[in-house]
């Protein structure tokens, strides 16, 4: 009996923790976060095993290993594992690709039109050898037989075809033939991709190119994936492996190793989700700083940016975080012209095999020698470093902010001040200034970059620097981004953990899910479709049903329907009282987004899982004044799930609610429904795709079937 207590004794106190393992290119970190308190309990950081026998996996396990072990975790305690990856994007720009084959169909008279359309040789796609295609064509006048199409997989297979996309004009609308071919390819034993798998809008010549980006790396991504996955399982840990995608949402492996190309900035992604679900950041600009590169994402509103991803200049139909990438970061090393500082990156110290110069040893340094290198032989310019006697050093940012002072004692950057002092007064000797002067430079001309892609950014976004901060992450934070800020007038802060918040990032992301459909009439029957297709994605994928929210956006110019979903892996809101924000908290919190006073906020409805806030502002204008009322809703944990401006709400049981809406609508005498957002208690669903007011009527009375009560919130512009 007393070891039976034991025993539940043991499993009662076992934590709920996840891991998220973020693989950069020069460093592999992971970090544990235990659920029910949201503390980081372990951090660990290994180099990237690129040269490995099985590649980043093995740095993946060194550093899920260390953590274990230091952080003391049982093995039973992983409820989550989760990384980024940068696989898919280096075998794109590195151009260890697979050949891919092209099955174009379509009936005999678009022959010429559908060959001109998918032949991407023909489209110059292959200038510069990133993506290497054969191409046929395959009519379906006729139904297709199995036969032909083993003849068409067999023909481009022969001429060194390693992978298969298939690609029909209408294949959104039917997409029988795409799966037809696809199925005989698996038969044949070589991977394939249908481009109506990809994406649902139409543009036959952006799909298919979309497809074959995603073909091309299957081969590469579908290792790597098993890799991982096995590596996991064989230290022992069986909690489920997910991946991080380029939008900010995880996704299990599967989905990495069909659809590898979602991953394509998946590094930078995880970074902003550290920001947005670990700080909580409402309006910002995070500036990234590694070793060898800097990224920067826009945060507005509560959300990051999204676009359409563009790869070495290639535009694709794969929507990810808008990420601007630098070549200049805390390793970058410096070059000279004329006796002064002409350039800062994009070489960086990791990347030619050298430790900076402020963490050598001083009285070694002191010997050394100011030389010019080139680290690699396709390098166009050289670049400066210390030769000592037994040892070469980089001569880095990092080097130039710790000789300023720059850099807190505590900072993951902090280094040997005089060795970095005396690596500035070498280099400072060479070009005939003094050390401080130097150093001062080498910020100056590392940072220029960065301010100018903020500048415009802040523009571009029309963001207000008063309501805007920077928000520095990465290893390098430090070392350049409080300068940036300072430059542009603009408040900022570090993030807590900055050397590991894509790490963070990733440990504590949701699962983000999207699907968009070339469609000229959104009735409200096909979006409420959609809505349960996604709904059942999102569940598959991992999300559990009550933190799953659903938007939807109708671009009409382009007759294009696009359906969000976010969602969380687990929420544990009977223990999880630290992360859980109070009503007292997320009035706070809703203070702070709407710049306004509590007192000038209300509490307008409440769900188990959602705040919705109304605020109150009268504004003046010349001869009278006008009130407005910003509404904001938020989670349970404090994120921002919608705001806008100005704004109605109307609240209660499902049927009051609809007749308020009606009643609403109809005195405003208009054919154009306002945008209208409907919340129960498990979702949000954003019906701004719908602009007739009985389409608007209809749908929601569809979503309110199966609710007790409810908000509707209508924007008023």
């Amino acid at each position: 009996m007393r070891a039976c207590a034991n025993h539940e004794k043991k499993l009662t106190s076992l934590r709920r923790i996840r891991v998220g393992i973020d693989v950069g290119g020069t460093f592999t970190k992971a970090v544990a976060i235990d659920i029910k308190t949201g503390q980081i309990i372990g951090k660990s950081t290994v180099s990237t095993t690129h040269k490995a026998q099985k590649g980043v996996s093995e740095g993946i396990v060194i550093a899920l290993s260390k953590i274990l072990e230091e952080s003391k975790i049982e093995i039973s305690e992983i409820e989550l594992i989760a990384h980024s990856t940068t696989q898919a994007i280096n075998a794109l720009l590195e151009s260890d690709t697979a050949k891919v084959g092209i099955i174009a169909m379509g009936v005999t008279p678009e022959k010429n039109n559908v060959i001109k359309r998918t032949n991407l040789s023909n489209a110059k796609f292959n200038s510069d050898q990133t993506i290497r295609t054969e191409h046929t064509f395959l009519d379906t006048a006729q139904l297709i037989s199995e036969s032909k199409v083993l003849e068409s997989i067999n023909e481009l297979k022969s001429k060194g075809a390693q992978v298969i996309v298939a690609t029909e004009a209408f294949g959104v609308d039917d997409p029988s033939n795409e799966l037809f071919v696809m199925k005989n390819a698996i038969r044949s034993d070589i991977p394939a991709t249908a481009s109506h798998e990809i994406s649902g809008i139409y543009g036959l010549e952006i799909r298919t190119l979309t497809a074959a980006i995603n073909a091309s790396v299957l081969p590469k991504t579908f290792e790597v994936a098993n890799f991982v996955e096995e590596a996991i399982r064989e230290s022992g840990v069986s909690a489920p492996v997910m991946i991080m995608k380029g939008d900010g949402g995880v996704t299990n492996m599967d989905t990495f190793r069909t659809k590898p190309i979602l991953t394509i900035l998946s590094g930078p992604a995880a970074s902003v989700a550290g920001a947005l679900l670990y700080l909580k950041v409402s309006n910002g600009i995070f500036v990234e700083v590694g070793g060898t590169s800097t990224n920067i994402c826009i945060i507005k509103n509560g959300k990051p940016e999204i676009r359409y991803a563009t790869i070495k200049d290639h535009p694709t139909c794969i929507r990810s975080m808008d990420v601007r990438i630098l070549g200049v970061a805390g390793g970058s090393m410096i070059k000279l012209k004329d006796n002064r500082v002409w350039n800062v990156g994009p070489r960086s110290a990791h990347i030619a095999g050298m430790r900076y110069s402020c963490f050598a040893d001083a009285t070694t340094l002191k010997q050394g020698k100011i030389i010019q290198i080139k680290p690699k032989q396709s390098d166009s310019e050289p670049y400066v470093a210390i030769q000592c006697q037994n040892e070469t050093f980089a001569i880095t940012n990092t080097c130039a902010a710790n000789a300023l002072g720059l850099i807190d004692k505590d900072d993951y950057s902090f280094a040997d001040q005089t060795s970095a002092k005396i690596a500035m007064e070498l280099l400072g000797k060479e070009i005939g200034i003094s050390g401080p002067e130097v150093a001062m430079s080498i910020i100056q001309t590392a940072s220029f970059e960065i301010t100018k892609t903020v500048s415009k950014i802040l523009k571009e976004f029309k963001m207000d620097k008063l309501k805007t901060q920077i928000i520095g992450g990465g290893g390098g934070a430090s070392v350049l981004v409080p300068f940036v800020a300072k430059q542009l007038g603009i408040p900022y802060q570090k993030a807590e953990h900055a050397e590991v918040i894509s790490s963070i990032g990733v440990a504590s992301s949701m699962i983000q899910e999207e699907m968009e459909h070339t469609i000229t009439n959104p009735t409200p029957e096909i979006i409420s479709e959609l809505h349960k297709k996604i709904h059942a994605i999102m569940i598959d994928r991992g999300a559990i049903p009550e933190s799953i929210t659903i938007s939807s956006e109708y671009i009409s110019e382009k007759s294009l329907l696009r359906i969000s979903a976010t969602g969380n892996v687990e929420l544990d809101s009977s223990e999880n009282a630290k992360n859980i924000f109070t009503l007292d908290e997320a009035k706070n919190r809703a203070g702070q987004t709407m710049n306004l006073g509590t007192e000038s906020i209300d509490l307008t409805f409440e769900t188990d899982h959602y705040f919705v806030f109304t605020g109150h502002v009268s504004e003046k204008k010349l001869f009278s004044k006008k009130n407005r009322h910003p509404v904001l809703v938020l989670d349970r944990y404090g994120r921002q799930k919608l705001f806008l401006n100005n704004a109605k709400v109307f609240q209660g049981g499902k049927i009051s609610v609809i007749e308020e809406l009606d009643d609403y609508l109809e005195s405003k005498n208009s054919d154009i429904a306002p945008q209208v957002y409907l919340m129960n208690n498990l979702k949000l669903i954003d019906f701004s795709s719908l602009t007739s007011i009985s389409h608007i009527l209809n749908a929601v009375q569809q979503e309110l079937n199966s609710s007790d009560k409810a908000a509707i919130i209508i924007e008023i512009k």
